[in-house]
């Protein structure tokens, strides 16, 4: 297949590139760097430093003999956007070229306002780009299980069966997102329903939960191929976050209570999810969702796996509670179904103790480039 992968230089993006191009795909990687641009403005640089996208690219070549091709541009720019897809014809795009950080979204007005014209612009320009250049090509969109917030009923897979006075109608399943990103993610699926009903375009909208996980098949090849592994509070997630501090030798941080219940997925599992869907597309006129995690954690059960991995390899880990900078249940019920995926064929990948120990002594040979002021939350809600 001819795979466009918007934000290709991602920490899901990169990975993604390489495990289609590695599976014989014909591949374009696209990024303009804003992520990279974000890190360097809020010191928020990842822990190893990778290199750009055309340098990765040639070390890929170097390694397998799969060429991946790079353009350096912004998804927001139509012009642009329209361009690449007009001349590559991709039969399936994976969307990933948002403001992923929660955490920044919230940060101020500039930051709110770059968020929400940025995630929104682009995939409103890449709804209209395949409109009119590729109209039977798949979308395969990036969303997050965030959008559901934490409702006191089970959570269904993106859509809920309602009746009302006797009578009965599927809808979307009711989100209340808690951050200005999740939001923008809420409207992005709006929008794709939108055009999915009145174009008939075909469209999967993956609702992943935080991916944890630094190696896949691919980057074990070389760490120049490595994803961008953030461990500070705009980028990096929980578990990422949790493993760095235990090798620093900063007590784990868990944000108030610690009950928050979320579903996280291994790195791996990612590239898994994306496969089985962009090689299974939407049928033509379907809005397809998944929910992409493979197990519910607490923050206190992460914590708690951390805590005891790392101690059982001579770490000094602790553990500390700390004033939540979110605005968040610490406590609620949480059951979300995921069955879509497992029934393509998603093998997943659990987070054993093993899991978490192989990454702890790959961080460990970063373990002097870790800055342990970029750990403490710097961004509150309100």
């Amino acid at each position: 297949m001819r795979i466009l992968v918007l934000g290709g230089d991602g920490y899901l993006g990169w990975p993604t590139v390489m495990h289609f191009a590695a599976k014989g795909h014909d591949v374009m990687a696209v990024d303009n760097y804003q992520r990279r641009q974000i890190a360097l403005e809020t010191d928020s640089e990842a822990l190893i430093p990778t290199p750009n996208l055309d340098e990765r690219a040639q070390v890929f070549y170097q390694q397998t003999g799969k060429k991946v091709e790079i353009k350096i541009g912004d998804c927001a720019d139509m012009l642009f956007l329209n361009t690449v897809v007009k001349d590559f014809q991709p039969e399936a795009i994976v969307h990933y070229a948002e403001q992923p950080s929660a955490p920044y979204s919230m940060k101020g007005f500039h930051e709110a306002q770059m968020t929400l014209q940025n995630n929104l612009g682009v995939t409103f320009n890449t709804i209209w780009s395949v409109l009119e250049n590729c109209p039977d090509c798949h979308i395969v969109k990036l969303g997050t299980m965030g959008e559901y917030g934490t409702p006191n009923i089970d959570i269904e897979e993106g859509w809920i069966d309602i009746e009302h006075n006797g009578r009965t109608q599927k809808f979307l399943y009711p989100r209340q997102a808690g951050s200005l990103y999740h939001t923008t993610k809420v409207l992005d699926t709006d929008l794709l329903w939108f055009y999915v009903r009145t174009y008939g375009l075909r469209v999967t909208d993956l609702m992943q939960g935080p991916v944890y996980g630094l190696s896949t098949e691919e980057s074990q090849l070389s760490d120049d191929l490595l994803p961008n592994f953030h461990y500070d509070d705009i980028f990096g997630t929980v578990v990422n976050r949790f493993l760095v501090q235990a090798i620093a030798g900063v007590p784990l941080t868990v944000y108030g209570k610690g009950g928050q219940t979320r579903g996280y997925l291994n790195l791996m599992d990612t590239l898994n999810c994306v496969e089985l869907a962009a090689t299974n597309p939407a049928n033509k006129g379907e809005l397809r969702i998944f929910n992409q995690f493979t197990e519910q954690f607490t923050v206190n059960e992460l914590a708690d796996r951390v805590h005891r991995v790392g101690n059982s390899m001579g770490l000094d880990v602790k553990i500390k509670n700390i004033e939540n900078p979110r605005k968040e249940m610490e406590e609620h019920y949480y059951n979300a179904k995921h069955h879509g995926l497992i029934e393509l064929g998603l093998e997943p990948h659990f987070m054993t103790d093993d899991v978490l120990a192989a990454m702890i002594e790959k961080i460990l040979k970063y373990k002097d480039k870790i800055a342990t002021r970029k750990i403490m939350p710097r961004v509150k809600w309100s």
